[in-house]
């Protein structure tokens, strides 16, 4: 006859905490296994971003007047037939017994200024006419072009790419305006449709 085995008191307490030592040295290397996160990401409102996340432009591209002199005043305005009777009488161009609607803006100064590109944009003609003088014409983005007439020096030619507020040359005189003295004549264009450059200044040309 086998006699029972008798386990003294403290043997049973002694295994429990074996057993809990052993359990929290396991957990405690499986928590080691789990890899660090990566040094090289970064977190914005929980989501990752990489080298590669695209950046989308906020700059807005509007045009800009064709001039940076703020003593530049207008000569002539832009011949708008809703407008009233005092501003289509200053929009009249007179020349040799002929009435004329100005189909741009007259920028006067009794000095040259500056002449500068409203836009980014590809010069598509260059070229000197007795009666309008010295003229550039500019094809932007979105069907737009750009007409710098009266201009008395000009420093691009036809083909070249021009940034915009690059100088395209300095204002002279013209004989249909000569009673303005110095200045440019600007026009603006939208798919062939003259436009009041006074209403498109500063404004995104995608809203043209």
């Amino acid at each position: 006859m086998k006699r029972k085995l008798k386990l003294r008191p403290y043997v049973i307490p002694s295994i429990y905490v074996i057993l809990i030592t052993i359990f929290v040295i396991s957990a405690m290397s499986t928590f080691e296994d789990v890899p660090e996160e990566q040094e090289d990401l970064k977190y914005v409102s929980n989501v990752i971003l990489s080298n590669d996340t695209p950046v989308v432009a906020t700059d807005e591209v509007v045009i800009i007047r064709p001039y940076n002199d703020p003593a530049v005043t207008i000569g002539k305005s832009f011949y708008d037939y809703k407008a009233d009777e005092e501003s289509q009488i200053n929009s009249i161009v007179y020349y040799e017994n002929t009435y004329i609607q100005n189909s741009g803006i007259d920028y006067v100064k009794s000095e040259a200024f500056d002449v500068v590109s409203v836009l980014d944009g590809t010069v598509i003609s260059v070229n000197n006419n007795d009666l309008l003088g010295n003229t550039i014409e500019i094809k932007h983005d979105n069907s737009i072009i750009s007409v710098y007439q009266s201009l008395a020096t000009i420093t691009v030619k036809e083909g070249d790419t021009v940034l915009q507020g690059q100088v395209l040359g300095k204002t002279g005189v013209s004989k249909i305006n000569e009673d303005l003295g110095n200045h440019l004549h600007f026009e603006l264009f939208k798919e062939g449709q003259v436009l009041n450059p006074e209403e498109y200044y500063n404004k995104n040309i995608k809203d043209l």
